[in-house]
Parts: C-alpha cells; structure tokens; sequence
C-alpha cells in the first residue's frame, strides 16, 4: 500500500493526466497485443492437441468435442468464476454507458480462459470479442488503479481495445477505427494520439512475437477494373442480405436457449446440435479461418474435406451448395455455441461468413458464364461488407481488409460494396449487433451526447424530497409549524393517502403568517396551488420530457408523482441541468 500511495504521489506532483494517459496508452497496448499473441497462440496450440486426440478415434469422435468444451465452459463459469462473466462488448459498451467505464478485475482473464476451452473444441465462435473486452477491462483497471479521471478511464478502456484488434491483425488504423465505430468514440485530438500509440504498441509487439504473417497471409494478385463495379453493388446488396440473416438467426437462436431454464438442458442441446452440423460440414468446427484462407488461395475443395459427401468434390454446382449450406448454418452454429453456454464472440463469425458469402457471389457468376470475377477479391470485399452489416463499423471492416492484404489495391470495391451493404441495412437495424440491445433498453452512449445524457440520467437520483410535507385540512397554524423547520419555500399537499394535491408557495402566504387571529380559520386547502399538468412529471416520463417541461413556462420545480398520483419529491431546473453538464464532461472525448 505505501508503494502504491507513494507513486500516485508522485504522479500528481510530477505528471499532468494527459502526459499520463499518453504513457499508459503504450503499457496498454503492450499488454493487449500480449493478451491477443497469447491467445491465439494458445488456443492453436489446444486446438492441434484435440484435433490429433480426435484423429485417434473414430470418425465420430468430432461430432462430440463441441459438447465436452461447452461442458468445460461451463464447469469454469460456475466454480472457478462463480458468477457471471459478462456478455463480451456489449458488457464493455454498458461499463461506458452507466458504470464510468469501470470492469471487474475478472474480466481480464476470464474470458481469455473460457474462450479458450470453447474455441478450442470445436465451438463456432471467434476469439476477437473476448480478447478485445480483454484488452478494455485491462485499460480501465490500470486507469481505476491510478486514479485517474472517469473520462481517462474511459480512454484507456478504448486503448485496450484498439490494441488488442491491432495485436490479432497487426491492424493499427482497424483497432483505432474499431473503437471509433463500435464503442462510438468521437475522433478528437485528445484520443486520437493514445488509440494510436496503443494500437501500435500492441501491433509491434504482435510482428516482434509472431513475424509478419498476420491471420489471413495474401496479397491482391488481380487488380480492380471500374467494369466490375456493377458486380460489386450485387455483392453488396447479397451481403446486407446475408448480415440481415445473421443478426436475426443469433438473435431468435440466442432467445430460445435462453428461455430454456435448466442450464444442463441448454448444454445438451446445443452442444448436441452444434456436434450434428460439424459433423455434416466440417467447416463449421473452430473459428473457421482455414477454411476462409484455403478459398482465398484457390482452393474450393476444403469445404468437403472430411465431410460424408466429399466425393462430390469438384464439382462446381456441389461445392456452391456447401458454400450455401455454410452460409446458412454458421448463424446458426455461433449462436447455438453462445446459447449454450460457450464463450466467444461474433467479430470472427462474420468475417467468415463474409468471406464464403464474396467467394459464392463470384463462384456462382463465373458458374453462370457471366464476365469472369477474381473469387479471392470478392471474398475479401465480401468480409468487409458482411463485417460493416453486422457491426456497422464499414471503416474498420476497410482498413482491416486493406493492412490484411498489405496494401489498398482493393479500395475503392471495398468502400463502395460496404456503403451498399450499410445503405440496406441500417434501415432495418440501426445499431450494431454489440449495441443494439443496449439501444433498446436506453442505455446506450452514441455520438449524441445531448440524446444520451436526457437518456441515461437516472431520473430518480435527481429527485429532491427534502420538503416538507402538509395535509389536505391542516390550519394556518399547522402550516406556520412547518414553515419554522423547513428550508424550502414551497410545500407539497398530499391528502392521507398520500395523494399529490397542490402546492403552498411561501411567498403568497407571508402576509397572513403573522396574523395569529387566522390560524385556526384559515385552511391549507385555501392557500393552494393545484398543479397542472405541465407542472407534474410521472415516474415512467423520461428526461427528455422533463426537460421539454422546463422549457415551457420557465418552471423552477417540477412536482414527481407514480402512476398513481403518490408524491414522490420535486426535480429542480437547477439540479437537472447540473446532472446534465457533468455528464457531457465526464463523457465528452475532448
């Protein structure tokens, strides 16, 4: 503790918050590109082991591996965490919103370790959303350890994520534009330098430990032609379809597992489920990376490889109905893997699903004899636009795709297929998969902090209920008896039952209060205000109605009732607006 209280004295004598955040953003970034090595080295490492263990027994030994890592998962949530291990970014996006950016401790180990086991074992999951919420919960810990500013904190939470999508891809400019988009950080001067630092910290660490060999190693061979254009919006408008799917199947699959009250029951079917569909496409086992480098390289026939049917290999219109089947199932397979208890995220899956959806486009017109398309360039548009469906995040679906390929020979598809595939999905989805429940239940930071802040203001922390109180019938007399132990100049009237009535105004009563002859002639009820309802906010209103209320009548003091008109306290003009511009402050990137 002394070494503790004796470096944070130090900081503050020495170092100014920005200089510090500057520093820790490189200590983040190294620890992050650390955390993202580590595990995808380790869950390579596991997943050679089970895949020799499987190859050791009989062919249905694969079938059943899913089952036993959801198991494994499980058993490491309930006795080792013992307690919830959160629900990857969008439990980040939630820690920004309401809790000042603030995660467990847990979190910065735990999902690395549950990932693992369910990932490792076949489960249809990537490993991106955990070591990305990694890399947040190990920014704002360090950021909470020194101290630091609530806004800081927050920043430092975005480095963590920048660095560990820079340290899975070597991608800097993906893990900045990643924080940008998905955790709806503003671009300023005050966290472009530190997302920056950390994110490239994270990616020299990642080329130092792992080479130059990044995820998907290839390099554009064909170049763009303005003619294929055309062929590109097609793509697009196939992979808003295909995000549209995939946001809808994860999401229904994920309810109905989740209405399924025994936790075994969900395990059995999903990991049973899950085994099934491995086993009648083998594709569907693990991330699926290998399957999506083997099409990039040319090689179609990997998606029959240990399938039943993989006699059918090399034939054209068999290989575009596994294409088709993988398309469809893999939304199915993700979230049947998260339902039934794994631990993985659906950053991986998209990419996937984004490659098998550009390489069918492609395949299928060239099948057609159309004008012949590179089927390497549309898979890589192809999981750039399903990536900006999903998590509308279609700069960092750009720039990752580009540093992947090691150049932007593919700029101009690739920022004109992703702007289609946005255009026809945001007007049926408007947030990302990440943000959109967060959305529904109004606790959701955007770029709008005006909006944000009427919404996430917790109205019942402004109720003020230090007034005093006085009953329907009291006398002046009763009246005088509590204007001598109030503060406040205004008296709410409630009749016995607690009902909400009017108001006393000190000011209109000042002139008989000293008129002893009154007090037991004159009643309560003929010095009241009633209130309109301009002058009364319900307990659901929201605080973008109290405000429209402030606004109307220049009104000082709000009355709050429940639906039942029982008094519950006043909002003050005052206290709101002060509410109100803390949270622009603490939440503000600049």
């Amino acid at each position: 503790m002394k070494v503790y209280r004796d470096i944070h004295r130090w900081r503050l004598r020495h170092m100014s918050e920005q200089n510090t955040v500057l520093l820790l953003a490189v200590v983040v970034g190294l620890l992050s590109g650390l955390a993202a090595v580590g595990l995808k080295n380790i869950v390579h490492l596991a997943g050679r082991t089970v895949a020799r263990l499987a190859e050791s027994g009989s062919a249905y030994v694969a079938m059943f591996l899913p089952l036993l890592g959801i198991v494994l998962t499980v058993l490491f949530v309930k006795y080792v965490v013992r307690g919830d291990i959160g629900h990857g970014l969008p439990s980040v996006l939630l820690a920004i919103s309401r809790n000042n950016s603030e995660l467990p401790r847990k979190n910065m180990w735990t999902s690395l370790v549950a990932s693992t086991l369910t990932v490792a074992f076949g489960g249809s999951v990537g490993l991106e959303a955990p070591i990305a919420s990694t890399g947040s919960a190990i920014g704002s810990n360090i950021g909470r350890w020194l101290r630091l500013s609530p806004r800081s904190v927050r920043l430092l939470l975005g480095c963590g994520a920048a660095g560990a999508i820079a340290g899975i891809f070597k991608a800097p400019f993906a893990g900045i534009m990643f924080v940008l988009e998905v955790f709806l950080f503003d671009l300023t001067a005050t966290t472009a330098l530190p997302l920056l630092i950390s994110s490239l910290s994270a990616a020299t660490v990642a080329y130092f430990l792992m080479g130059t060999g990044v995820q998907f190693t290839f390099e554009v061979g064909q170049p763009f032609g303005l003619s294929q254009l055309p062929f590109y919006a097609v793509l697009g408008v196939f992979c808003a379809a295909v995000s549209l799917y995939f946001l809808r199947v994860t999401d229904r699959v994920e309810s109905w597992f989740s209405r399924r009250g025994n936790m075994w029951v969900r395990v059995a079917i999903g990991g049973v489920l899950l085994g099934l569909m491995v086993y009648l496409f083998p594709p569907l086992y693990g991330e699926g990376y290998a399957t999506v480098t083997d099409l990039l390289h040319g090689n179609p026939d990997s998606v029959f490889a240990g399938a039943p049917y993989r006699s059918l290999a090399g034939n054209a219109w068999a290989t575009l109905g596994v294409l088709l089947a993988l398309i469809v199932l893999k939304a199915v397979a993700t979230a049947s893997t998260i339902g039934a208890g794994g631990v993985g995220g659906t950053f991986g899956p998209s990419l996937v699903l984004g490659g098998l959806s550009g390489y069918f486009v492609a395949m299928l017109g060239n099948t057609l004899g159309l004008p012949p398309q590179d089927t390497a360039n549309f898979a890589l548009v192809g999981m750039a636009a399903v990536m900006t469906g999903v998590m509308h995040a279609p700069f960092m679906a750009t720039f990752l795709i580009a540093e992947i390929t090691g150049g932007y020979g593919l700029l101009v598809p690739l920022l004109a297929t992703s702007a289609v595939t946005y255009l026809c999905v945001s007007p049926f989805e408007r947030h990302s998969i990440y943000a959109r429940k967060l959305a529904e239940h109004g606790d959701l930071l955007t770029h709008d902090k005006d909006a944000s802040a009427w919404h996430l203001l917790d109205m019942k922390s402004l109720i003020e209920t230090n007034f005093v109180i006085v009953r329907s019938g009291n006398t002046l007399r009763d009246l005088v008896e509590v204007i001598q132990t109030s503060r406040r100049n205004v008296f709410p009237v409630l009749t016995d039952d607690d009902k909400f009535v009017g108001v006393v105004v000190l000011d209109d009563v000042r002139q008989i209060i000293f008129r002893p002859e009154l007090y037991d002639s004159v009643v309560v009820d003929d010095l009241m205000h009633p209130m309109s309802e301009g002058d009364i906010v319900r307990s659901t209103d929201t605080l973008s109605d109290v405000v429209e209320k402030f606004k109307i009548g220049d009104r000082y003091n709000l009355v709050v009732v429940d639906a039942n008109d029982n008094y519950l306290g006043f909002l003050s003009r005052a206290n709101t607006f002060s509410a109100y511009r803390r949270f622009i402050s603490d939440t503000s990137d600049e």
